[in-house]
Order: structure tokens, then C-alpha cells, then sequence
């Protein structure tokens, strides 16, 4: 009697509205519906994921047919769900990384804001008469460098961010004649992207910026009661009415690109549902993505537990519209669940929670090159200069670590090839430690994703050239 182990941290099984079953393949991030004797294959294993083959084919033989039986315990056994009593499970092999082919880097153009949002994350913000500046050098070398290190790429992201960025217009200006020459040289095309308060926004810069086909997030909290909670000037009052007014004037005259906006959920802020119908159909945003506050340092706006269940009970809600409307062959420009929908349709799997570090790095005022944007200005080490280059071995190094999982609770974790750990700076943020896991957001992250798997498991049924027409060529702009 051969004695078989059901792998539960490679599979897991998610029920759909109408009550049919998929199996989540977690290795590959790929789904299957599970049919009848699927189904029943697994259910053999029991509380305890043990069992035999010879119970299972005493058990279903006879009721599917000893060929399907053998056909399904087959497959299992070969996608690794299924396997010896006795087997060891296979080790991950160790990561190493010593490549950093970078496709975007971020210039933090000016540490000053000409707002004072209360829970502002940034640890380098100053008053706009005391913020730090980029100068043209610093900048010029930190695009040399992502021409270095990003030769093998064809396109090459820019992203400007502050502070305010548009407090440094000119700076942007400069860095992007020179990019655009540079790119022009070498056969590359520059993408820039910038995410932008609105408050200094004119016409004629909305049109240079439309010249120049950037990439724009404003950030945004909704309507006015709940935007003038946090979004303040420097002297403490609402700012809605000036960005409302802004983001008019731009989404009227913006036309290379559609316009996103970017709202924080604080304490006391969970009203999903009324700030997407504000922003995406009375502004007019294309989409809207949502960041929920669960760390920092200080506590006065993270979400407790309650309201963060009621956040993702808003998100589910605004989900299910996503889906409808996608029923329809329409977008209703919810960012969150549509990533969602191209980390499945593409199969996304993790070893790192996103590309800070490999892929992108952050330059501060001084030339250092930060994990992110998140990070300037912050106590955590830097990663090299503009200067010297990048600091590979110690970079090498700290990737390495965050992408063993051996000692954490993600090694077995369903989500873990979607999730990888979570945000660098959120651990920073809540832990004193970039690569501690994001504990605190797992079982509800897990629940959100369980939930996502049944809204793209729909839409493939039901309206797959959704897909083709919204989700696949997403990716391509970015």
C-alpha cells in the first residue's frame, strides 16, 4: 500500500459564488476547476492531508471508473499536490542575485511639499521654503546610470516624485531634454511618470507634460468631506476645492495618456464605494487605485482591525461591480482588482514583493540610491551613489535574504508567489525592519486574493476577450 501526502502549501481550494469548486495552484499561480472526481480525489486525503492510493481506488474505483481516478491522482502527483508519505518536500533553491538589469529610476526632485497632509510617510519632508532640491548634476548622473545599468532594456521609465515635484519643474524639464537625447542616441524609449498633488498644475505645463506623454497619478482622497480630513496646506486648510478645480482643467486637456488617481485610506476613511463613484465618475479619473494605512510611525492613522475589514468589505463590494462591468466588456477603473486580474491572467510569480532593487532604485537629493522612493530620506542604509555606482554585493545581499523564505511563514503560504513578504517599507515602517513579513496583513490579504481568484475564475468563463481587450496590453504601457 503505498501511502500518499496531500501538499496543502502547493494547493488550495477556493469555492466560487455558485458553489463550484477550483483548485489554485499555488507553485505557478495557475487555476482549474475541480470536476467531480477532482474533487472527490482530494476529499479523500481528509483532516489529516494522508491517505493511500490503495484507499482512494477502493473508495472511487468503482464510482468514476478506475481510468479517472488514475487519471486525476496522476496529475496531482505530477504538479506536486500529491506525493509520497515519506518524500521530503523540495528545497527552494538559493537566490542569487547579481544582476540589476534597472528599467526605472525615481529623483526625489525636491524634499519640500507646499502641503502638510497629516499622515505624510516621508521622513526627509520640509516646509516648501526648506526643501532640498536635486541639482541638474545629480539627476544627469542618476539617468547615466540607468542607461548603464539598463542597456538591455528597450524602454526606460524616468519618475519623478518629491515633496512636491512640480515644485522643481525646472529641474524636470532639463532632465528630460537630456533623457530624450541620450535615448535618442542609443536607440531607447523613455517613459516618464510622475505622481503629483494637482496644486501647481497650470495649462501650459499640462500641456508640455502631454507633449512629453507622461505617465500621471494625482494624488486624491475623494469627495471634499473626506479629501479635507488629511490634505491639507501647510497652514491646515482643506485643499479640495483647488485640486478638484485642478484635476478638471487637466483631465480636459490631458490626452496622451489616462490619468489615475491615488487615494490613502486612514483611520476614519473607509468609504470605498462613495470615493470611487466621486473620483472615477463625477472627476472623471480613469482609474483609481487604494492604499490602505496599516503601519507607520506613528499610529494616530493607521486602520484597526475593524476598519480594515470594512475597507476590503468596501473593495469586495466594489469588486463584484468590477466584475459586472467586466461582464459587459467594460473597466470601471478599479486599479487594485484589476492588477489582480494581470497578475493571474499572466501568471505572475514572486520571488521579491516588487521590483525596488533589481528593477528600479530611488535617487535621493544627495545621489544615494535607495530601495525606493519610499526610503529617502529615511535611516535605512543606501545602496551606493550616482557617484560610485551600485553597492552590488551588499544589494546582492539584502535581495537575497528577502527572497528566503526559510524561516518565515511565508515559505508555505498559499499567496506566497503573489505577495512575496509584502512592501519593504511597510515592514520598515511597522517593524524597524525592511524584510520583516507583513504579518499583521495576512490573513486578510489571503482573503482578497481568494476573492480576486473567483472574479477572474467568472470573467474567464464568461467574457474572456474582456481579458485580451483591457488586461493584456496593460502591461505593455506601463
Amino acid at each position: 500500500m503505498t501511502a500518499l501526502r496531500l501538499n496543502t502549501a502547493n494547493a488550495h481550494q477556493v469555492r466560487r459564488a455558485d458553489g463550484r469548486r477550483m483548485l489554485f495552484h499555488v507553485p505557478t499561480t495557475a487555476l482549474f476547476d475541480l470536476d467531480d472526481v477532482s474533487g472527490a480525489v482530494l476529499d479523500a486525503f481528509g483532516p489529516a492531508a494522508m491517505t493511500s492510493e490503495n484507499a482512494i481506488r477502493g473508495a472511487l474505483d468503482e464510482r468514476f471508473g478506475a481510468d479517472a481516478v488514475k487519471g486525476a491522482l496522476d496529475d496531482f502527483i505530477d504538479l506536486e499536490i500529491v506525493s509520497g508519505a515519506l518524500a521530503e518536500p523540495r528545497p527552494a533553491a538559493d537566490l542569487v542575485i547579481d544582476n540589476y538589469p534597472l528599467s526605472t529610476i525615481v529623483l526625489n526632485v525636491n524634499t519640500g511639499c507646499n502641503l502638510g497632509c497629516s499622515y505624510c510617510y516621508k521622513e526627509d519632508l520640509q516646509v516648501p521654503a526648506r526643501g532640498e532640491r536635486m541639482d541638474f548634476e545629480t539627476a544627469r548622473k542618476s539617468i547615466d546610470l540607468l542607461l548603464a545599468e539598463g542597456a538591455s532594456r528597450d524602454r526606460l521609465n524616468v519618475v519623478f516624485f518629491g515633496g512636491e515635484p512640480l515644485s522643481n519643474l525646472p529641474l524636470i524639464k532639463q532632465v528630460v531634454e537630456y533623457t530624450n537625447r541620450r535615448c535618442a542616441e542609443l536607440g531607447k524609449t523613455p517613459d516618464y511618470s510622475m505622481t503629483t498633488n494637482a496644486t501647481l498644475l497650470k495649462p501650459e505645463t499640462v500641456d508640455w507634460l502631454n507633449g512629453e506623454r507622461f505617465s500621471i497619478a494625482v494624488s486624491m482622497d475623494g469627495p471634499k468631506r473626506l479629501h479635507d480630513r488629511h490634505r491639507l496646506t501647510v497652514g491646515g486648510k482643506g485643499t479640495y476645492d483647488t485640486v478638484s478645480g485642478k484635476v478638471r482643467m487637466l483631465l480636459e486637456r490631458y490626452t496622451s495618456r489616462p490619468v489615475g488617481a491615488r487615494v490613502t485610506l486612514t483611520r476614519g476613511n473607509t468609504e470605498v464605494l462613495e470615493i470611487h463613484r466621486h473620483l472615477k465618475h463625477e472627476l472623471g479619473f480613469f482609474e483609481v487605485g487604494y492604499a490602505p494605512v496599516t503601519s507607520g510611525t506613528s499610529d494616530a492613522y493607521a486602520l484597526g482591525g475593524a476598519e480594515l475589514a470594512e475597507v476590503f468589505a468596501q473593495m469586495k463590494a466594489l469588486g463584484l461591480e468590477y466584475q459586472a462591468d467586466a461582464l459587459r466588456g467594460v473597466n470601471n477603473g478599479f486599479s487594485n482588482m484589476h492588477q489582480m486580474m494581470t497578475d493571474l491572467h499572466q501568471g505572475t510569480r514572486k520571488v521579491l514583493p516588487c521590483g525596488a532593487g533589481i528593477g528600479m532604485l530611488a535617487v535621493d537629493k544627495d545621489g544615494g540610491l535607495n530601495l525606493c522612493h519610499r526610503f529617502t530620506g529615511s535611516e535605512l542604509d543606501t545602496y551606493g551613489t550616482v557617484d560610485a555606482g551600485i553597492d552590488k554585493q551588499r544589494l546582492g545581499d539584502f535581495l537575497s535574504r528577502a527572497a528566503d523564505r526559510s524561516d518565515r511563514g511565508c515559505a508555505t503560504c498559499r499567496i506566497r508567489n503573489l505577495c512575496a513578504g509584502g512592501c519593504y517599507h511597510e515592514s520598515y515602517a511597522h517593524f524597524n525592519d525592511p524584510l520583516y513579513p507583513t504579518y499583521h496583513y495576512c490573513d486578510i490579504l489571503r482573503d482578497w486574493i481568494d476573492f480576486g481568484i473567483g472574479v477572474y475564475a467568472t470573467i474567464v468563463e464568461r467574457r474572456p476577450d474582456f481579458l485580451d481587450t483591457h488586461v493584456t496590453p496593460r502591461r505593455a504601457i506601463q
